[in-house]
């Protein structure tokens, strides 16, 4: 059964706006229940900050809401979709699905950033710009996976506002990039999945990779970005030829009822996506370091 999980942290994001994540995605987690008809999980997450260590802000406090994530994560019996909060809440999740799914799972990652830094690459130390790069095996040894994604199993989609780290990972061939700054065809995020040979695929919405004309409440808008039906159509595509087994939505920074409304359709066509595979899912693996089980 599909399964709502609201995580509304913000540590991972150092950004006037990054307040704004904690009640942006309870409003908009609350709103996702609505239109799906499914109970919120509000998992917790610790409201303060922490010292910049090893290169990432927040450091302490992230890995407290792993642990606090993780715990929620194994109580799932089915999908689960995730609304952040920062994208860096989409770490563990990946490592849940990676876990369960073997080396051969798949990412569609829609994003107007890469995320795919280091520490030791990013120029903020914000740990939403590297859960992708994390998720590889590559970064801090507390946040990386144990059983990382396989190479250019990852598919980004609509990054437009890359860091010269995270330029370098695509240029090296570690994701498969379908920019969008010469035009936008949904048949080019087909061909870069169907190229990936992955069979199934969990979903990342950071809503940013929408342009701000369409929505503009996220904590890094970037201009030159994706229609909501162009997001839609893309996801109905992907999802009617790879089961998506699990999905996160992040970085909405409003509450306001009138804004959100226009996201009503990619959450219809997440759910959709992720309900037509909810009966299939195997069993919970056994927990490791990829997927920490405690704060």
């Amino acid at each position: 059964m599909l399964e709502l999980q609201s995580v509304a942290q913000r540590q991972g994001a150092v950004v006037p706006k990054s307040p704004w994540l904690p009640t942006g995605s309870l409003a908009l987690a609350d709103l996702a229940g609505r239109v799906l008809g499914l109970d919120v999980r509000r998992v917790p997450v610790r409201a303060g900050t922490s010292t910049l260590v090893g290169g990432i802000h927040n450091r302490e406090v992230l890995i407290a809401n792993r642990g606090f994530q993780a715990q929620a994560l194994h109580h799932a019996q089915g999908p689960v979709l995730t609304i952040g909060g920062d994208c860096g809440v989409e770490t563990v999740p990946l490592g849940f699905a990676r876990e369960r799914f073997g080396p051969a799972l798949g990412v569609l990652w829609f994003d107007a950033h890469g995320d795919l830094n280091t520490p030791a690459t990013s120029p903020s130390g914000a740990y939403h710009g590297m859960a992708l790069r994390h998720a590889f095996g590559e970064g801090d040894r507390d946040f990386v996976l144990d059983t990382p994604l396989a190479t250019r199993r990852a598919v980004l989609a609509g990054a437009r506002a890359l860091d010269p780290g995270e330029q370098a990972m695509i240029d090296r061939g570690l994701v498969r990039h379908v920019p969008i700054e010469r035009g936008y065809d949904t048949s080019w995020v087909v061909d870069a999945v169907v190229a990936s040979r992955a069979p199934q695929f969990y979903l990342h919405i950071d809503l940013d990779v929408l342009d701000p004309s369409e929505f503009a409440d996220v904590t890094c808008p970037v201009p030159g970005g994706l229609l909501v039906s162009e997001l839609v159509d893309a996801i109905r595509a992907v999802a009617a030829i790879r089961p998506i087994i699990g999905a996160g939505i992040t970085e909405c920074a409003t509450d306001n009822p009138d804004r959100l409304r226009v996201l009503v359709p990619i959450l219809r066509a997440v759910g959709a996506a992720l309900h037509a595979h909810s009966t299939t899912l195997p069993v919970q693996p056994s927990p490791s370091r990829s997927v920490p089980t405690r704060p």
